[in-house]
């Protein structure tokens, strides 16, 4: 069994070295490649399978709201981009330039999509003319290229996989409607799906994307308490609108500018998987993110009816709708073990001639090591109800884990303390002053992550800014982030 081991041994633990445990993770558990573009990733199978069932559940909600399914190009005339100025003084940094097709030169160059607003406002600008054409309710699934100057799987790429849904209304009201839809559909998905608890919120002007009126944003923390922005929706205002002519004609005749959204979320949800679940003998998966939910593992297979008992064990699991494989191949059972461990199939069965004997099996946790014996005519039932349990044990331990990693800060000094040895969210009243927000990163290197919704994130009366004193206005969750 020591033996067995060595597939896990180049692991680092966590708590020696977070960063290090990380990419351990993802080259162990086989999620990534590097490649000979620099900053870039090839997504293997194993981790291409997670993010086709992201993809296909948050799609499946998406539509659910009325949202369709678009494709746009993937280069963007350079006077496209500069026709809203705050929108491209924000991506220029990042932005990747085409200047060449073949060996001709091109009269005007192009960039890379960082992002489609102005594409889509290309689009709406000639497809809408009166209330009837509204709304508009479109999401593409694509690659976007930033120029980033420091990488690390799925966290930080310069190529990057991810949705980004854009939408055009005719009121105000109705934007701010749908922005706040997409971002409830996030939260729900990255807690009912990904067992990952996210505090709802809204960006301070700094922080919010560059064009928007108000960014609406989910912000998760990873075990090492750094936080990590998982999905946001913003509220584009008619700004966007008026830079590009977007207009129609209203009911009562008269021409109006349209009111627009856009959201997104990425791959990026595979790292915050790996970082809130993962442990030091690999990645553990919430079974309804997980593209193999359960592994079954022949003991002694060369034994007499124990391959034929596997593979009937596999078809019963398969006909209950449980994404099922069986390890059939010559390794031993002990390298399996580890092997189903460090790739973080949230359960095994096992399955040998003892257990034929007495007509049973083994079902084993990914998450927790427990075991339960059950009757093998009984496995696949057994099995959907311990993979509903992990689901839920998963989130409610993060959840756990999230709570008790909030502190709360009344003076700078307590906050500054605060964030240097509690690592996670510290929760202070804010003035609203960018002076201070500026400040508390300098002096910190924590970020304002969000403004919480509801009543929580106004700040009662006689309540005062964490940094400077002053009467404040908004309750802030900071935090070092990804």
């Amino acid at each position: 069994m020591a033996k067995d081991r060595k597939l896990v041994e180049s692991i680092t633990s966590r708590d020696v070295d977070f960063a290090q445990w990380y990419t351990d993770v993802v080259k162990k558990a086989e999620l990534t490649g590097y490649t000979s573009v620099k900053g870039c990733m090839v997504l293997k199978p194993a981790g291409y399978a997670i993010w086709e069932n992201i993809q296909r559940e948050l799609d499946r909600r998406f539509k659910e709201t009325g949202v369709e399914n678009v494709y746009l190009p993937m280069l963007i005339p350079e006077s496209l981009l500069n026709m809203e100025k705050d929108h491209v003084e924000g991506f220029a940094p990042e932005v990747a330039w085409v200047t060449q097709g073949g060996s001709t030169p091109l009269q005007e160059k192009m960039c890379v999509r960082p992002t489609s607003e102005t594409l889509f406002c290309d689009l709406y600008s000639k497809d809408i003319q009166s209330y009837r054409d509204l709304p508009k309710v479109y999401n593409q699934w694509c690659s976007v290229l930033r120029w980033e100057k420091t990488t690390r799987p799925f966290l930080r790429s310069r190529e990057f996989l991810w949705q980004e849904g854009h939408t055009a209304h005719a009121t105000a009201e109705e934007a701010e409607e749908r922005t706040r839809q997409m971002l409830n559909v996030y939260a729900d998905f990255a807690e009912e799906v990904l067992a990952i608890p996210v505090v709802r919120g809204q960006k301070t002007d700094k922080e919010k994307f560059a064009g928007a009126e108000a960014t609406y944003t989910i912000e998760a923390l990873m075990h090492d308490g750094q936080a990590l922005q998982s999905g946001t929706s913003h509220n584009f205002g008619d700004g966007f609108a008026k830079a590009f002519g977007i207009q129609y004609t209203d009911r009562d005749n008269t021409l109006k500018y349209v009111h627009q959204t856009s959201w997104g979320m990425t791959t990026r949800m595979i790292g915050a998987i790996i970082m809130v679940h993962g442990d030091d003998d690999g990645l553990v998966l919430p079974p309804r993110i997980a593209p193999t939910q359960c592994v079954i593992i022949p003991i002694r297979q060369d034994a007499e009816g124990v391959l034929a008992a596997a593979e009937k064990l596999t078809a019963s699991l398969a006909d209950a709708g449980i994404r099922v494989k069986a390890d059939t191949t010559d390794r031993s059972p002990g390298w399996k073990f580890a092997d189903q461990e460090m790739r973080g199939f949230p359960m095994r069965i096992e399955i040998g001639p003892k257990d034929l004997e007495k007509g049973v099996c083994v079902l084993v946790r990914r998450d927790t090591r427990e075991k339960v014996t059950v009757p093998i005519e009984l496995a696949a039932e057994e099995s959907a109800k311990l993979l509903e349990t992990i689901q839920k044990d998963m989130f409610e331990r993060a959840l756990k884990f999230r709570d008790s990693h909030i502190s709360d800060a009344d003076d700078y000094e307590t906050f500054k303390k605060a964030v240097e040895e509690k690592p996670g969210f510290v929760r202070a009243h804010w003035c609203g002053d960018r002076a201070c927000e500026d400040r508390i990163k300098d002096d910190t290197k924590a970020t304002s992550r969000c403004i919480p919704l509801g009543d929580e994130g106004v700040s009662p009366e006689g309540a005062v800014c964490v940094c400077c004193g002053k009467p404040a206005k908004n309750l802030v969750y900071w935090g070092r982030a990804y």
